[in-house]
């Protein structure tokens, strides 16, 4: 039997459809850093042009996707590129451990994201959310698991937000050299567990998080 075609994913298609309602500007919110032991959890918040949703991404955007499938050097290349237009929007906000120790990984994520959205000028009418709802989000939103993979907007917010927080994790590996943060950014490594039972817990870790403290006080 003749092989079909794969299907095309029109990483527009949430945006367009809210376009043809008349409902602009639209911005993608993503972020980077709820799993990690330690350093901060970031987010941002991105709004591309209405004309590149009806008409496609320019060029230098070409390949723009999840930011856990590009190589370091393509984030850092759209990084630029996004915060460097003045044409897109964007805001990127951060909450540190202490933060997210005082209350909890889910309330701090949702923290960032909305600081992230009170940075955009103009304001967005909607927002489409990678993951599930926000319930703290005063902008009407829809929520798109595996968003940033369906979705151009929410992509470009996952790469600013995982660039954001991989300079901050080398400028800690910097300041608490004992732990490998630039090789692991905070994640429960083999070899960042073994520097934690050598050396404790330094100030950006998560006190709240295993092996600190039990997975359920995590469930606040």
């Amino acid at each position: 039997m003749p092989r079909t075609a794969a299907k095309s994913i029109d990483r527009f298609e949430f945006e367009s459809a809210l376009l043809r309602d008349d409902i602009t500007p639209i911005a993608g919110v993503d972020e980077a850093g709820r799993g990690p032991l330690a350093g901060p959890v970031a987010a941002a918040a991105v709004i591309f042009p209405a004309e590149w949703i009806r008409d496609g991404l320019p060029a230098e955007l070409k390949g723009l996707n999840d930011s856990k499938q590009l190589t370091e050097a393509q984030r850092e290349r759209f990084f630029t590129v996004v915060t460097e237009n003045r044409a897109i929007h964007h805001g990127i906000a951060i909450v540190e451990a202490d933060v997210i120790d005082a209350t909890n990984i889910l309330q701090a994520t949702h923290c960032a994201m909305n600081a992230a959205l009170a940075q955009l000028s103009p304001v967005p009418a909607h927002v489409l959310v990678d993951g599930t709802r926000v319930k703290t989000m005063r902008f009407p939103q829809t929520p798109l698991v595996k968003g940033d993979s369906r979705s151009y907007s929410i992509a470009a917010a996952s790469v600013l937000a995982k660039v954001t927080r991989d300079r901050l994790m080398q400028h800690y590996a910097d300041e608490f050299p004992l732990y490998g943060f630039a090789k692991h950014k905070g994640y429960g490594t083999p070899a960042h567990l073994a520097a934690i039972a050598r050396h404790g817990p330094c100030p950006i870790h998560r006190r709240s998080f295993a092996p600190f403290k039990s997975p359920q006080s995590q469930l606040r």
